[in-house]
């Protein structure tokens, strides 16, 4: 019987078959071997037993895209845990509730945002353990213990004597937005996160020589191909770091200087690199897989880079978080001059089933538009201490358990699924979902707010613009720069509204509920 091959093995089995091949390459410019980066792995989980952590418990990683975060996600799953990445920039109540939520066992953060962590959650949860880096650890008092990264030195450097995992174990949990107004854990096994590595082994054809790029956060599902694949088959991965990651004027150059490989983003970076990376006058010849997700991508920018990158494998990946890539289309060698739609996400892949839902509650015919739904290895455990959701989320079809994407498609005669649109308030911007609610929540949290509703709406190029309208209660003045600073305590920076409108009343339909269509119509001048 063969042994089921985890999350964290890619690292060791690399690490044993090509020790002194570099592994990662830090944004700094350090460069770690396999053998050194297994070991700072092992030391952190070393660590994480030392304090108490147990296989299934949760670990938080409030830290930026480097070596460090990536030897703590490589402890993390070494000892068992569970890990649970944040944006260490976000609002500290934001991933306060998202750690407390989850009851983390202990915790990796920057010094910068310690303070995440010097109050208890809203259910009173405080880690046990807080390892800081970037700095000195507070004293502790009251709260959790704190130490100091230069401690992990003293941790024995080979892995510990712990449970291996099986395919069901949980293995991490990303937090996406909620309709609720509250994010909500997404539950990913190691089965979830192999089969998508596999999938992607198939199709891409890895090796040793290739060099990845970690361009997405890690609390953002398109680094599990960026951190994973290389893994496996012994590859130099460069973390790109946050502020590199924005500068799409810098990015070609990039990619020259270190010759990549394998490109993964959404495709408002691409877009902005066509538009500003000077890409005709970068040698960008080692590039042989260009991937993108998250979002649609406009033919007129699609169609430059496909004119100074030629020679590349280009391939839209479609997915929510709760199913990876599910699907998957290899854009053609030319785009013709004619073309102004959008290319289809593709022919589901090799390791999913897909299920195509129409208005009746019955399997759409073919050509027919419809709900998409997916099963397989990829599809998430379910929700967070949300058996609810999770319930909702699931329809059985056939003996089997397909989850709902909430994506409207149909397929064309190729056989590939069209993207359609949603059928929530969920919208697509820089490769996240967001749930329109959320930010409602949050603008609700302003004393002054009475009313606030929030509407997306997409503009020439295909940026999504969030546009959020307000009235004020009685006596209360609004104002922008007061409502900007206002979400940026309150949301993430993807999730701040671009503008916003002050009404003496918001507008309602004939049920009593905010107009959402009028208000879409206003903002859009009609």
């Amino acid at each position: 019987m063969s042994t089921f091959t985890t999350l964290s093995d890619y690292l060791e089995n690399s690490a044993v078959r090509v020790p002194d091949r570099p592994a990662v390459i830090d944004p700094s410019g350090l460069s770690v071997s396999y053998r050194e980066f297994d070991q700072r792995a092992n030391r952190v989980a070393n660590w994480l037993v030392s304090v108490g952590v147990r296989p299934g418990d949760r670990v938080g990683i409030c830290l930026p895209k480097g070596v460090d975060s990536l030897s703590c996600i490589f402890g993390i799953l070494k000892c068992g845990g569970v890990y649970v990445p944040v944006d260490y920039t976000a609002p500290k109540e934001r991933n306060r509730y998202i750690f407390s939520n989850c009851q983390v066992k202990a915790a990796f953060v920057h010094r910068s945002a310690v303070a995440v962590f010097e109050e208890p959650g809203d259910n009173g949860h405080v880690p046990g353990a807080v390892m800081v880096f970037g700095g000195e650890a507070p004293s502790s008092g009251g709260g959790p213990a704190w130490a100091a990264s230069e401690g992990l030195a003293a941790q024995a450097a080979t892995r510990p004597d712990v449970p291996r995992r099986g395919p069901g174990d949980l293995a991490y949990i990303l937090y996406t937005s909620g309709s609720t107004g509250l994010p909500k854990g997404v539950m990913l096994s190691q089965e979830n996160g192999t089969s998508y590595v596999d999938w992607c082994t198939d199709v891409f054809r890895p090796t040793e020589n290739d060099r990845f790029t970690s361009h997405a956060p890690f609390h953002f599902d398109l680094s599990i191909l960026d951190i994973y694949v290389p893994m496996k088959h012994g590859a130099a991965l460069y973390v790109i770091s946050e502020e590199l990651g924005k500068n799409a004027a810098a990015l070609g150059t990039f990619i020259e200087q270190n010759r990549i490989t394998c490109w993964y983003s959404v495709p408002s970076i691409l877009s902005l690199m066509t538009q500003f990376g000077k890409l005709d006058q970068c040698d960008c010849s080692s590039l042989r897989i260009v991937n993108f997700a998250g979002e649609v991508f406009p033919v007129k920018y699609l169609r430059r880079l496909r004119e100074v990158w030629p020679h590349v494998e280009l391939y839209n990946l479609y997915g929510p978080t709760e199913t990876n890539v599910c699907t998957y289309y290899k854009v053609p060698d030319t785009i013709p001059p004619e073309r102004e739609e959008p290319y289809p996400i593709g022919k589901t892949c090799s390791h999913c089933k897909d299920l195509v839902i129409g208005d009746d509650g019955r399997p759409a015919p073919a050509g027919e538009e419809g709900l998409l739904y997916i099963a397989g290895k990829p599809v998430l455990m379910g929700y967070w201490a949300d058996p609810e959701r999770t319930e909702r989320a699931f329809i059985t079809h056939d003996g089997e358990r397909y989850y709902n994407t909430g994506d409207i498609v149909r397929r064309d005669e190729s056989g590939d699924f069209i993207f359609l649109g949603r059928k929530d308030r969920m919208v697509k911007r820089h490769g996240y979902r967001i749930e329109l609610g959320e930010i409602e929540a949050a603008l609700y949290k302003h004393p002054g707010v009475a009313e606030a509703a929030a509407i997306a709406y997409s503009v020439e190029g295909g940026a999504v613009i969030i546009h959020a309208v307000l009235s004020g209660k009685p006596g209360q003045q609004l104002g922008v720069i007061a409502m900007k600073q206002h979400s940026a305590k309150n949301l993430p920076a993807y999730m701040i509204p671009d503008t916003f409108a002050f009404l003496p009343k918001l507008p309602q339909t004939s049920t009593g509920k905010i107009d959402y269509q009028t208000l879409l119509k206003q903002a859009r001048g009609g």
